[in-house]
């Protein structure tokens, strides 16, 4: 975090995305606010005030804490100036919903983010519902992030994925519709609804303000969420230069909708193990990667690991991985994998490999904590 008082640098020589008012112990979040903001409006700010830039941060949940602590992390990060919480939906094992309205409920200002849902498994109705009822929960501070999910999961559980642009644009149009107050009839490919609309008798009936985002990691999904999508989550367990090709892609999206890159959001997960002592973060990291790289081939493909090394991995690795063959699987993850796809280390290493994801386009990192010290993750990160 930097400080800036107002009779030293013109407003107009600050780069930052959102002023914070600072005075004393209180906080006001002036959203929107560009480094343009005429000098008239400053005259209102006693010489107490200060501006306050801050950098863009946030923090992402999975499941290897307990829920009822995950509710203390997002406290904590709200207080120490972090952007959002993103919670994971991806695995069988935690809904991404109900943490979310557990989180935006002891909370005032942090947003509130699905990293990802998928776009199969709800009722496009019940899925524009169930974002409005967060909505209520959080006003303004929700962000819907949307992904095609992946196989095998998706096919064990039944679902045969096909023709995955078509149904995201569709999905993308009916609940932005929906969200928006509008009665909606759409004959698509997957959604098929008629005359329906989000019926609140009883509440706000303006238009909720709910940024779609895409978490993309194929070439042909990344290129229509430029199109499309109101922001991208851009993927973890990938090195900072494949952030190079992804931007391509998205600016050809963009061109499509008239838009362009410097208007268009690009938070990305990083994993992110922090540890005062630099083995035992790797180590923690090590646990993690092999899972992803046995179990969601479109990670293993986008970290540009060998597939000498997946096979290894599978060979023990079984599904759902136990402890134990967690354990003896990690030890095929090379040292340098680690160093090249994730944030890990002491806490000066990890914060100088989190730059790079952002010198190569990431707009806000989303530091997944491994190893379960979410607290010095934080402390690491702080921005308050």
């Amino acid at each position: 975090m930097f400080t800036i008082a107002l009779d030293n640098i013109p407003i107009t020589d600050l780069d930052i995305l959102d002023i914070y008012l600072f005075f004393g112990k209180s906080w006001l979040l002036l959203s929107g606010i560009m480094p343009s903001l005429p000098e008239k409006e400053l005259s209102v700010i006693t010489p107490k005030w200060r501006i306050i830039a801050v950098e863009r941060v946030a923090l992402y949940l999975q499941d290897s804490h307990d829920l009822r602590d995950g509710l203390d992390y997002a406290r904590y990060a709200e207080a120490h100036g972090f952007e959002a919480v993103w919670q994971a939906e991806s695995r069988l094992v935690r809904d991404a919903i109900v943490p979310m309205a557990a989180y935006a409920a002891v909370t005032d200002r942090i947003k509130v983010g699905s990293g990802v849902i998928n776009n199969w498994t709800r009722n496009i109705g019940l899925l524009a519902a169930t974002f409005l009822t967060l909505d209520d929960l959080a006003p303004n501070r929700i962000i819907c992030g949307i992904g095609a999910w992946w196989d095998p999961l998706a096919s064990n559980v039944g679902i045969k994925r096909r023709k995955q642009l078509t149904a995201m644009r569709e999905t993308v149009e009916v609940m932005r519709r929906l969200l928006n107050m509008e009665r909606v009839t759409f004959h698509g490919e997957f959604h098929q609804v008629e005359g329906i609309e989000l019926d609140v008798v009883h509440g706000r009936r303006e238009p909720r303000h709910i940024p779609i985002m895409i978490g993309a990691t194929g070439d042909l999904m990344m290129e229509l969420t430029g199109e499309i999508a109101d922001g991208v989550v851009l993927n973890y367990c990938v090195p900072p230069e494949y952030n190079d090709n992804a931007l391509e892609l998205l600016d050809k999206g963009l061109k499509k909708s008239g838009r362009k890159m410097e208007d268009f959001d690009r938070p990305q997960l990083i994993v992110c193990s922090v540890d005062e002592d630099h083995d035992t973060a790797i180590e923690y990291t090590k646990e993690l990667l092999c899972q992803y790289l046995a179990q969601q081939p479109h990670i293993a493909k986008a970290s540009g690991v060998s597939q000498e090394v997946i096979q290894e991995i599978q060979s023990i690795l079984g599904w759902p991985a136990t402890k134990e063959q967690i354990n003896e699987a990690k030890h095929f993850v090379p040292d340098d994998l680690v160093h090249r796809i994730t944030a890990s280390g002491t806490p000066d290493e990890a914060k100088a490999k989190v730059e790079e994801y952002k010198k190569r386009g990431c707009t806000c990192p989303i530091l997944y904590p491994v190893g379960g010290n979410f607290k010095l993750l934080i402390d690491t990160f702080a921005q308050a």
